[in-house]
């Protein structure tokens, strides 16, 4: 075993405070809200992927389940906080997306997939939730009868005569019908009922479910922290998340062929903006026209994919722009991803940034959404061709 396996089996053998990367601000305000009593109906985690909101939103259920906690921590050797150290404390919950299929149509259905992989690591996203499921190209959702099974389990009398605990990992997953009714559960919760929400996206979320949940930002880690099991060059490219950094370690070849489409979206942009022969105009709109119809290829990359490309791309745009700047510290790009941005960095300025921004941002919500890929593709490739020239 390396030294890396050997740090990560310490740190996710268990789901307590201690055990967690950084983030000592937000563990003092949940330790804070047990100790004087002050435990909200419903806490919404926020911030972006791998920083470590579900490890924070479990270790946080223990503590509040512990029967000898102390200030710092839960035991991690009472009843419950074994119990939860294998996910099976009967007072916690789970809700999550799921893709429906023959083996299910509820999180019930595909509980243990989602404790197994906790287990292993609790640090991932979508990309490895939908690759658990075996089920990459779908998008998975939480269903209207997700909230009557999340009514039905609350209802139920505690077990340890404490507090029942729903965690709903990625909230802004829920279709409408099962926001509203979680909605109203949240308007009148049962008693000693805590909901968690682990959201990345609460801006997706509806406003009145907002208003009525305690929101703790959890902020981005430090690059320090994150060196402790990295190198320092994937620590800083890696912009404060550890699942970031855990996939440049471990897949450099998906963003060398983020990078390779990137480039080529770009480049056919800038020159077909820029050709005035038609004949070769023709020739490059219908290499790009190929291109888009690759990126839209599910058996080639799937909608997760597309969706990652799209967050890569908007993260690049953003490098290039501060490239321009010629401030090193603020820069998060590979050797590779530099050689480029000295060439295409001049092209993003503060005359087109926000618009080419946004363009991509619309294409990602767009994919999320099941718009067709194609379609949305090229229109965002020749939105680039007006963008790229100013």
């Amino acid at each position: 075993m390396d030294y890396f396996t050997y740090l990560c089996t310490l740190i996710w053998n268990k789901m307590q405070f201690r055990d967690i990367i950084g983030q000592e601000s937000v563990k003092q305000t949940l330790r804070l809200s047990v100790q004087q009593g002050r435990i909200p109906h419903a806490r919404l985690l926020t911030g972006i992927e791998g920083v470590g909101k579900l490890p924070l939103a479990l270790a946080y259920a223990q503590y509040l389940a512990c029967q000898n906690r102390s200030d710092t921590d839960s035991c991690g050797k009472c009843p419950a906080c074994l119990q939860y150290a294998k996910l099976q404390h009967p007072d916690l919950h789970f809700a999550f997306p799921i893709v429906k299929s023959d083996r299910g149509d509820t999180c019930d259905d595909f509980v243990e997939q989602f404790r197994d992989l906790i287990l292993k690591q609790p640090y991932f996203g979508l990309e490895e939730w939908y690759t658990q499921l075996g089920n990459e190209t779908k998008q998975g959702m939480i269903y209207e009868k997700e909230s009557q099974e999340i009514l039905r389990k609350l209802s139920l009398k505690s077990f340890g005569n404490g507090y029942k605990v729903m965690i709903i990992w990625q909230p802004e997953k829920m279709n409408i019908a099962c926001a509203n009714k979680l909605l109203k559960l949240l308007e009148e919760p049962p008693a000693e009922t805590l909901f968690i929400l682990v959201s990345e996206h609460p801006e997706q979320l509806l406003p009145t479910i907002l208003s009525r949940v305690q929101q703790t930002p959890v902020p981005r880690l430090e690059e320090s922290e994150l060196a402790q099991l990295f190198t320092n060059d994937i620590a800083h490219i890696a912009n404060g998340s550890y699942l970031a950094a855990k996939r440049i370690q471990e897949d450099s070849g998906q963003k060398a062929k983020f990078l390779d489409d990137f480039i080529a979206m770009m480049r056919s942009a800038y020159t077909i903006g820029k050709i005035n022969d038609p004949k070769k105009k023709y020739d490059a709109l219908c290499y790009l026209k190929d291109w888009c119809a690759n990126m839209a290829d599910s058996k080639k990359s799937g909608r997760e994919y597309q969706k990652a490309f799209l967050q890569y791309a908007q993260q690049q745009v953003r490098e290039n722009f501060i490239f321009n700047l010629q401030c090193p510290e603020m820069n998060y790009q590979t050797a590779d991803e530099k050689q480029f941005s000295t060439r295409f960095a001049p092209f993003i300025n503060t005359g087109n940034v926000e618009k080419i921004m946004n363009e991509l941002d619309r294409a990602e919500q767009q994919i999320s959404q099941n718009g067709n890929a194609k379609i949305i593709f090229f229109d965002l490739c020749i939105q680039m061709i007006v963008l790229i020239k100013r």
